[in-house]
């Protein structure tokens, strides 16, 4: 696998569009984006996006009002077993535009800022999917990964063989934040900047969550 940082340089040289090459310049100090993609599916391959949702954080401030929400019409048949999760279904997005014409004003919105998530990778490959023959590269921005973030603060002094939940559900759990309905691309992407914010905040002042027994858990849709 090449390396992020070279392949960040390599797209830099090869981007198609000079007019998107601020993508590689720094977004203003203290600023990051939180995102979340509702898709069709688990399958980068296959499945497709049909939401996107994110927020600006400045410092330790979410910006509200500073949002990115679209719903979007995917490129792939709707499955029961997705609808069941976003509650969204064909008939709800025949109407709606492509991803492609949506992302210029997605770019712009995010621009070099460094971009946090919940398994993050996964809705930036999904995006990239798209992105790649728009721009001819992959998005650039540094990522933050919420999971990576409570971990330290959870279990990185933990001695070994301790049952570790990284659930979405526990994370809001623990930091005590107000869950809001899931599964929905803004909301997840606002109580992912929540999570962030409370983690940089309990690093900055040394603070770590109190460990109970718990069973190991990994659900990639935020369950």
């Amino acid at each position: 696998m090449i390396p992020r940082a070279i392949k960040r340089l390599f797209h830099q040289a090869s981007i198609g569009d000079q007019s998107y090459r601020f993508m590689f310049k720094h977004g203003p100090a203290d600023e990051v984006v939180a995102i979340d993609c509702e898709t069709t599916g688990l399958n980068v391959r296959t499945d497709d996006i049909i939401s996107i949702g994110a927020v600006k954080i400045r410092d330790n401030r979410i910006l509200a009002s500073e949002r990115f929400e679209r719903v979007v019409r995917p490129e792939t048949s709707m499955r029961a077993d997705a609808i069941k999760i976003h509650r969204l279904r064909q008939v709800d997005v025949e109407h709606e535009v492509p991803i492609r014409k949506l992302l210029p004003d997605f770019l712009h919105f995010v621009g070099g800022r460094p971009l946090v998530g919940y398994y993050v990778d996964f809705d930036i490959a999904m995006l990239d999917k798209h992105i790649l023959p728009f721009l001819g590269i992959e998005l650039p921005n540094r990522r933050i990964e919420i999971s990576s973030l409570y971990y330290e603060r959870k279990y990185g002094d933990a001695p070994p063989n301790i049952s570790i939940d990284l659930s979405f559900s526990a994370i809001l759990a623990d930091l005590e934040i107000p869950p809001l309905p899931q599964h929905e691309a803004f909301n997840d992407a606002l109580m992912s900047a929540m999570m962030y914010v409370v983690l940089r905040d309990r690093k900055n002042r040394g603070i770590r969550i109190p460990r109970l027994n718990s069973q190991a858990v990994f659900d990639p849709t935020g369950g």
